[in-house]
């Protein structure tokens, strides 16, 4: 089934345009035309492309209606997939609109992107042209308050986030991109300006990719991480793009996509260079580890292994973008006991995640819970079944009003894990306390 046409479905909101007042300006320009308000919406629906010159006549259409130019690519109506990372900044404010109203409006897309498509947008961000000016007219001049106002909205659902998951907070992210980021993106700023703008406006468009990623809308996820990997390069901003690389390439590791984990890491970490933090480089040399250890590669998983541990001796929490605050001390301890226990190394895994959770108490509950669960299933791996359960209830403890697809996964993972030994009566209490948190509807 084809994606929605989520950019022609915005571009026709934005003009004031209905289904219908198009169906007719073509008429209008064209008598031999007959289309209704069923041909666009089949359009949008369905993606799909009138005949020549019908693109070219919608373009004209629009484009008059807002005083703009309007291309094909701009309607969603060419051939061949457009690179994201390729556009001018002026179509990128409008995709990027498009993306947060179709989340808003609920037309996610249904596949997540692959292969080269996966890989281009990395290619491109790491490498020239930049965007040199951001400068833009307009009717109304962005104001430095505008910008403090998205970036402590971000901090806001940050924190939001870490007490109650993706699901319910996606929503109110997508609402202030689409009414506050959206029209500044619109109004006017010189080049100084726009950067800091692009710049707020990435990591509110990256965490609105966490959140999806978090409810389990992969391929939406995906599409929101690309856009604000866009947004970043046009800020100039590089370690917040690496930063949104590393999220890339989380959800790269949660598909099973190993080698595309290794290869976005092994990129941002080259791209951000010396400016990139600890913390990031850190969790990237982490990602690289998991990634190696999943496909059996004991001395590449090592390698970046020991990176990342040396790395997490210069934390400084409370330091650095605020991006980054989720590299808090104990994360890389639990990375790398998740990747040891994928090794088969369960003792050295058992005394990295027993330290992570000693330190977990400096961190949010959401971190909590995933370390409580590397430590639950190393211990279930070791026979331990009585201290895996115990575990287990501790991270269970910690999910109190948290809608979130990730720890859902997390508690399942334990559960399968202790499930083979449901006889003896602490892993049933376990199991069963385990089922109501997954199932809270069941029996």
């Amino acid at each position: 089934m084809a994606e929605v046409n989520i950019l022609l479905d915005a571009l026709l909101d934005r003009a004031g345009l209905s289904h219908a007042g198009l169906a007719r300006q073509l008429t209008r320009l064209d008598r031999t035309l007959r289309y209704d308000h069923a041909s666009v919406a089949r359009w949008i629906r369905d993606h799909a492309i009138p005949r020549n010159p019908v693109p070219l006549l919608i373009c004209r259409i629009i484009g008059e209606r807002l005083n703009i130019t309007v291309t094909p690519a701009d309607i969603g109506m060419t051939r061949t997939p457009t690179d994201e990372n390729a556009l001018a900044v002026a179509h990128l404010v409008e995709r990027a609109a498009a993306v947060w109203r179709g989340d808003q409006k609920g037309q996610h897309p249904r596949a997540v992107l692959t292969g080269a498509q996966a890989v281009a947008p990395l290619w491109e961000w790491e490498h020239p042209p930049d965007d040199d000016n951001l400068t833009q007219p307009g009717r109304r001049r962005v104001d430095p308050t505008d910008v403090a106002r998205l970036r402590h909205a971000r901090v806001r659902y940050q924190e939001m986030y870490r007490r109650v998951g993706g699901v319910p907070v996606r929503t109110r992210i997508m609402a202030t991109l689409t009414s506050h980021a959206t029209p500044l993106l619109r109004d006017a700023y010189d080049n100084r300006q726009g950067r800091d703008l692009f710049q707020a406006v990435a990591g509110l468009a990256a965490l609105a990719g966490v959140c999806a990623y978090d409810a389990n809308h992969q391929p939406l996820s995906q599409r929101h991480l690309l856009t604000a990997l866009r947004l970043a390069k046009a800020s100039g901003d590089r370690p917040l793009g690496a930063y949104v690389v590393a999220i890339m390439a989380t959800q790269a590791l949660h598909l099973d996509e190993y080698r595309l984990v290794v290869q976005y890491a092994q990129a941002a970490l080259r791209a951000a260079g010396p400016v990139i933090s600890p913390a990031l480089a850190a969790d990237l040399h982490s990602l690289a580890g998991k990634a190696y250890a999943r496909i059996g590669d004991t001395a590449g998983s090592h390698q970046h292994l020991r990176q990342a541990e040396a790395l997490a001796t210069r934390l400084d929490p409370g330091t650095g973008p605020a991006e980054v605050s989720y590299v808090q001390p104990g994360l890389v301890e639990t990375q790398i006991a998740e990747a040891l226990r994928r090794l088969g190394d369960l003792t050295a895994a058992h005394t990295y995640a027993t330290e992570s959770v000693r330190t977990a108490g400096a961190t949010h509950l959401r971190g909590q819970v995933h370390r409580h669960a590397g430590l639950a299933l190393i211990l279930t791996a070791q026979g331990d079944l009585d201290r895996a359960s115990h575990t287990g209830h501790q991270m269970l403890d910690r999910l109190t009003g948290m809608e979130s697809g990730r720890l859902t996964d997390r508690i399942r993972q334990v559960a399968t894990a202790l499930k083979p030994y449901a006889t003896q009566p602490a892993v049933a209490a376990f199991l069963q306390r385990a089922h109501h948190h997954t199932d809270p509807t069941g029996p």
